[in-house]
Formats: structure tokens, sequence, C-alpha cells
């Protein structure tokens, strides 16, 4: 037959050999980046073309996090490329894979509870994050006097009194307390 890299009759026994269904001279099949011989070697084909290992190796994608090339699956996200163990949450480290994240300002990615727990408004009160609760895509924020507050934590300083709800609903501020109607009045 003749070779599929120089188009000559292969003629001779020892002078050809067989790779990806094609006959080439022992001479022509070569690594395509560094001529490097074939026969006997392992090597990678990519659309019917033949890399020596290092060679194919540095054609492939490195992954943005560790830097290794990326041998089988790639995973994009933020227009690079990741191993998919390699996409992980900056905080917790775990898995991305599949699951749902955002970045920050700063070009970090988190998954979704940790981004909240982050950079979610802090309750005045408890000083706990103000993020949906598990399982929940939105949560309620209360602002007052310029300070953030769980539903559940805006009450009355005085009588402790939830200011969302009862006969003292709303807030009544005085010289920067939350009241409520109530202890508004019996302050002044």
């Amino acid at each position: 037959g003749r070779c599929a890299r120089c188009g000559e009759n292969v003629v001779g026994e020892g002078t050809g050999c067989t790779a990806m269904d094609q006959v080439f001279h022992v001479e022509c099949f070569t690594c395509m980046m560094c001529n490097n011989k074939l026969r006997g070697q392992p090597f990678y084909a990519v659309e019917k073309k033949a890399y020596c290992e290092p060679c194919y190796i540095n054609t492939l994608e490195q992954c943005s996090v560790c830097a290794k090339p990326i041998m089988e699956r790639i995973l994009r996200a933020t227009g690079k490329a990741y191993h998919p163990h390699c996409f992980t949450c900056v905080m917790c480290h775990r898995s991305l894979d599949g699951i749902p994240f955002t970045v920050d300002a700063g070009g970090n990615i988190h998954c979704i509870e940790d981004f909240h727990k982050k950079f979610a408004p802090r309750c005045s009160v408890c000083k706990e994050p103000i993020m949906p609760a598990p399982g929940q895509e939105e949560t309620v924020r209360i602002v007052a006097l310029d300070r953030d507050f769980h539903v559940q934590c805006y009450r009355c300083e005085d009588c402790g009194g939830l200011l969302s709800e009862g006969d003292n609903q709303g807030c009544y501020p005085l010289d920067g307390h939350i009241l409520c109607k109530t202890c508004n009045s019996a302050r002044i």
C-alpha cells in the first residue's frame, strides 16, 4: 500500500507499519510535532494525526487551578478550563461540578450557601447573615435606621414585641432606638 504520510509505496519486509487504520513507512510514522519515531511507542491519534505522549500532553488545555493538563473531561466555567475535581468553592472546597455557583467581585468561586454567608447583610440584633432558608431562593430583610434585621429579630427594644405584627404594628424610632408605638409613647 501507499504511505499515508509521504504517498510513496511501502515495499519490503520491515519497512512499513500500520496505525490508525493506515499504512506508513516506519521512517514516516513520526510525531506530528517533534518528528520522533512512533513505531512500538505509545502514541495519541488526534484527527488522524499521531503525537508522542509528551507532545500530545503539550497540546492539551491546562486546568486554571492546578495548571496540569486536562486529560479527561473539561469543565468550562467563568471563561476558564478546569478538571471537574478542581472546580471548588473557595470557602468549603466542595466540588461544584454540576452544582449552582456564583462568583464574587474578585473572581472567586463560591457555592451559593457560602456566598450568602460571606456577603449577605448581617442582622444588627443577632449578627447572623440574612439569607434564604435551606431550599429557598429568597428571604425578607427589614431595614430600619440604616440597620438590617431578620423578620424574627425586628422587635421593640423595650417590650420585645415583634414590630411586624399585632396591635403595635410598625416601628416608632426614638433617638436611634427601635420601639413599638406603645413603648415610644411611654418614653416621650
